[in-house]
């Protein structure tokens, strides 16, 4: 359980990522928690509410405030996926999104730089484990395989070792010094990306590495419906589920976005490091083991 120190900290953490994005310009939403259907993802286990799910993220409901007319949104809520606890993971655990009319993923990576030098000047009571000074190193993932493994990585994707050799040999060089953003990854690992032009493999997908540990996934949205429903029947497939429910509404309003970004930051994390900590469990306001059972 987080002491006096800690909580204060954590409030002003909160306070300063919500002014950051009101100055500029974003518009605060909330969206429903529980939700009747959820986006399907290989490795994401939602977490089952009576008739509904707790969400995973906001994600489907955001992109639907954006086919309304939204331009700028943001949101900090807490997201649930099963089975994950270890020194980086919780089954419940606080995210940011935030979402982006006529931007793509580059305008995100942009936000991130702004953002953390916000905080930087912020949060007085924090040290961030790197240096923040422009610019942030920028890997392609395959620059990436190349650099630290022995395969590309259309080679271990091939042959089913991406996510081992990821993990083990790409992710803890990632982030050392300076922020790194691990851009442009296998179309195949980006179903709600937009494919890269001119790069029939790649998509528009980065996520940002900060002493090794992952914070954030962003990409350019994928605003084809035809080619989005595509996408979800083969990651159906690759889950081996029968039960094959579209989100219908959704697809149908994702029509009516020309172009967008999104990307989601895992706050816990981000807090963990401006702390100096390295296990989640020492900077949520209860961990597991506080709980009653």
């Amino acid at each position: 359980m987080l002491d006096q120190k800690g909580l204060h900290l954590r409030a002003a953490f909160f306070q300063a990522i919500r002014f950051f994005f009101q100055e500029q310009g974003f518009l605060e939403v909330d969206t429903p928690i529980r939700q009747p259907l959820v986006i399907p993802e290989q490795n994401i286990l939602p977490i089952p509410s009576g008739t509904h799910f707790l969400q995973a993220s906001p994600e489907l409901y955001m992109k639907r405030l954006l086919a309304a007319g939204c331009e700028q949104i943001f949101q900090i809520c807490h997201c649930f996926r099963s089975g994950e606890r270890g020194r980086l993971h919780l089954e419940e655990f606080v995210m940011l999104e935030w979402y982006r009319l006529d931007a793509d993923y580059m305008d995100l990576m942009e936000d991130c730089e702004k953002l953390f030098a916000y905080l930087r000047s912020a949060m007085t009571g924090c040290t961030f484990p790197v240096q923040l000074d422009l610019p942030w190193q920028r890997l392609t993932v395959e620059d990436a395989f190349q650099q630290y493994c022995s395969v590309s990585a259309r080679k271990a994707l091939e042959q089913d070792q991406f996510d081992q050799l990821l993990v083990e040999n790409v992710e803890p060089n990632l982030g050392q010094g300076k922020p790194t953003f691990l851009y442009d990854y296998p179309l195949e690992l980006a179903s709600l990306a937009r494919p890269k032009p001119g790069q029939s493999n790649a998509a528009e997908r980065f996520e940002l590495y900060v002493s090794g540990v992952e914070l954030a996934n962003g990409f350019s949205e994928l605003t084809d419906p035809v080619l989005q429903r595509s996408r979800f029947e083969e990651e159906y497939a690759k889950m081996g589920s029968d039960n094959r429910k579209m989100p219908e509404q959704f697809l149908e309003d994702l029509g009516s976005i020309d172009q967008a970004a999104g990307i989601a930051m895992g706050l816990d994390r981000l807090f963990m490091l401006l702390l100096g900590k390295d296990n989640l469990e020492d900077i949520v306001t209860f961990s597991v083991d506080d709980l009653d059972e």
